[in-house]
């Protein structure tokens, strides 16, 4: 097995306490920092990912599985070249207001930076106008990936579409949505660009949508 073949079964596995050690010995062995996160942590996400949607594996392991790929990526950190961890451009996440839920969201963070993003997380309960100034602030984002986990915030989410599909910015930017009662219907109607029902899903699709 090679040194990223044995990074990225330490990453599926979710063995975060010796993720680290891995890495570093792949370093030394010569192996390039992009490769080992591409190749070896990337690539592990998107067959955990792909597990979790076939129903073989859950949260719990997916969360592991996320979490040993951070503890992997800030040994990586810097060997890389400036921004390759976020090469994929940025994505400005973020819960909307009223809405106080954070696990989904936070997986859906995880999965996203590990498809090489850089997550601009703005939290929970984030009204419209904390969307609008993280994006003038961030020129640069692609994507606004927004979540609602009730369906009594689902009115707060279809203003914040609704205002981010008025704003001067609306041609550089994508919209995801996501989240329990959120149908794909239900983001066609409000005038999202894309949804997606979990968060392996959501990786694929930001990826998708940032013409990766």
């Amino acid at each position: 097995m090679t040194k990223i073949e044995e990074v990225a079964q330490a990453v599926q596995n979710g063995k975060a306490k010796i993720v680290g050690g891995i890495v570093q010995e792949a370093l030394d062995a010569g192996c390039d920092a992009t490769e080992i996160l591409n190749d070896g942590m990337i690539a592990a996400m998107a067959v955990v990912g792909e597990k979790f949607k076939n129903g073989e594996i859950f949260v719990p392991e997916m969360l592991v599985a996320a979490r040993a790929m951070k503890k992997g990526v800030e040994v990586l950190k810097p060997h890389l070249a400036s921004g390759a961890a976020g090469a994929n451009g940025k994505l400005i996440l973020g819960t909307v207001a009223g809405d106080l839920h954070d696990i989904g969201k936070n997986l859906v963070g995880m999965m996203i930076e590990s498809a090489g993003f850089e997550v601009i997380d703005l939290g929970v309960d984030v009204p419209i106008e904390k969307f609008i100034e993280c994006y003038k602030e961030n020129p640069d984002t692609k994507i606004v990936a927004l979540s609602a986990l009730l369906t009594t915030t689902m009115p707060s989410l279809r203003d914040t579409v609704k205002a981010l599909n008025e704003s001067d910015f609306r041609d550089k930017i994508k919209i995801m949505v996501g989240g329990a009662p959120i149908t794909q219907e239900f983001a066609d109607e409000i005038g999202a660009d894309g949804y997606s029902p979990d968060a392996a899903s959501a990786a694929e699709l930001a990826k998708k949508l940032a013409g990766c």
